[in-house]
């Protein structure tokens, strides 16, 4: 099993910064790549980003490309993410999953373990 609790979600404006963050818990972090999905109001579940357990190959979605980062310290077991020029549909609830395999997916079914989110607003 593996734990995932994000943080640093909160009220911004657009055009600010926000950086989240995803601790792992439970066992090794080894080998798991990482993604971030956002889930805005009255809309399915999307994918944001993803980052490979090497941390040396990265996908982010069309949408947030330019804006977002996707990082990793496993050393500390956390995955990042960075979120620049926010916009006010950014404003979702974030999540970060975690899939048993080196090979990184952009569907959310391709991950195995879920953490509970953290939202983000991005005021206008």
């Amino acid at each position: 099993q593996v734990q995932l609790v994000e943080s640093g979600g909160g009220l911004v404006q657009a055009g600010g910064s926000l950086r989240l963050s995803c601790a792992a818990s439970g066992r090794t972090f080894s080998g798991y790549s990482m993604g971030w999905f956002r889930r805005a109001p009255g809309k399915e579940r999307e994918f944001v980003a993803a980052i490979r357990w090497s941390g040396d190959f990265t996908y982010t979605a069309d949408s947030v490309q330019g804006r977002f980062t996707i990082s990793r310290d496993n050393a500390k077991n956390t995955v990042y993410l960075q979120m620049n020029r926010l916009k006010p549909e950014d404003t979702a609830v974030y999540y970060c999953a975690a899939r048993a395999s080196t090979v990184i997916v952009t569907p959310g079914r391709g991950y195995d373990y879920w953490g509970q989110g953290t939202q983000v607003t991005v005021s206008s």
